[in-house]
């Protein structure tokens, strides 16, 4: 008899986004047997094929339907896949699969992203950093998510007296970078409070030698970190951050920075672990949490069955670890995960020469051998 139910709001989006999230789902059905939860799902559009259906449709063309938005409202979580592709690339479009994203993480108040970086034994070989740097590498990025340059005002002005060659004519274009003192601090204080449940330390990253924003978020920092006498606090430049993420990554534990910093460096670190098919992600506010993988929507594969559904399937665990507190299921979904991969099962991307074509597994593949992973680490 099932005690609990879960509405999941899933949103797979474009290119190989419905191959990754049906093995997400598959994921959850294992969870939810295996502690007698219901996670039930239900699909909704959301970016290039939220564009396609509506303009197909006669209906106004737009990245993030109202009834998507209301689902995920009511939702008790929202998974999502990947959004984008060549199809829809053109930047002067009025409207792109990007907006979908951000109009959702602004609608369900989401004012954070995370993103764990961590090493899994068996791919250290296929990080582009030699094995030794990465002993003892476990940070979490945590990035603000609603203001800086991407919710800036944007300008463009062309035919401009002086702003092209040689004082001609020309292009001028301007992007508002502003931040208010609530939205670091809320931020910052989060990061904080997560480290004290990691190693106690909270690098600060900034650029407060130039940006004014910087200078706020430095003193935001400043003052937040007399409430946290236990936690280590320092503050560090955002091009220094991006040498040491190289360099010595494994001083880091709890990294938070600014909107545009953060997604800059969180794909860096995600070259880390070797592969962006690894590296999940979670937004947190005060809406519905948002969760889903960090990578794009791979349209050259899509189709295929050869994705990596690794990182849906950790942006599960995630939503299981945040969303529901379920974290002894999240546990063991992500011991699940080390457990194949120390088994030397690979999708194509995880591959390299050594890698025996036997052990070379399609999306679904993969998802079978998670769970039955997962099976086993919940019969210990």
């Amino acid at each position: 008899m099932v005690s609990t139910t879960y509405n999941i709001c899933t949103l797979p989006g474009d290119g190989i986004g419905p191959e990754i999230m049906a093995e997400g789902k598959r994921v959850l059905s294992a969870v939810g047997a295996a502690y007698d939860v219901d996670f039930v799902c239900e699909d909704h559009l959301i970016g290039g094929s939220a564009i396609d259906t509506t303009r197909d449709n006669g209906e106004n063309v737009t990245a993030l339907p109202a009834e998507t938005l209301q689902a995920a409202q009511a939702a008790d979580a929202v998974l999502l896949a990947a959004v984008g592709g060549p199809k829809w690339d053109d930047p002067s479009a009025s409207v792109r699969p990007e907006q979908g994203l951000l109009a959702i993480r602004k609608n369900l108040h989401l004012f954070l992203n995370l993103r764990p970086v961590h090493i899994y034994r068996a791919l250290r070989d296929a990080s582009p950093l030699r094995p030794e740097r990465l002993k003892g590498v476990d940070l979490l990025i945590v990035r603000e998510l609603t203001g800086g340059l991407y919710f800036g005002e944007h300008k463009r002005e062309d035919h401009v007296e002086g702003a092209g060659v040689n004082g001609r004519a020309g292009s001028f274009a301007s992007d508002v970078m502003q931040y208010s003192e609530y939205e670091i601090e809320r931020v910052v204080r989060w990061a904080y409070e997560a480290a004290q449940g990691r190693r106690g330390k909270v690098t600060s990253v900034d650029k407060a030698n130039v940006l004014a924003t910087s200078r706020l978020w430095r003193e935001v920092n400043h003052r937040i970190a007399k409430d946290y006498l236990d936690v280590e606090s320092s503050d560090m430049l955002v091009d220094n951050s991006a040498m040491q993420l190289v360099a010595n990554p494994a001083q880091f534990d709890v990294l938070v920075t600014e909107n545009t910093f953060g997604d800059i460096l969180s794909d860096e670190a995600s070259m880390l672990t070797g592969s962006l098919g690894m590296l999940a992600s979670a937004s947190l506010g005060d809406g519905t949490a948002l969760y889903e993988p960090s990578h794009g929507s791979a349209p050259d594969i899509a189709g295929k069955g050869i994705a990596n559904p690794l990182a849906q399937i950790l942006s599960v665990s995630l939503m299981l670890r945040y969303s529901f507190k379920m974290d002894e299921a999240a546990a063991t979904l992500d011991a699940a995960v080390e457990d194949v991969l120390d088994a030397g099962w690979r999708t194509a991307d995880l591959a390299d020469s050594a890698t025996p074509v036997s052990k070379v597994l399609g999306t679904r593949e993969m998802g079978d051998k998670v769970i039955e992973a997962f099976n086993k680490c919940c019969a210990k």
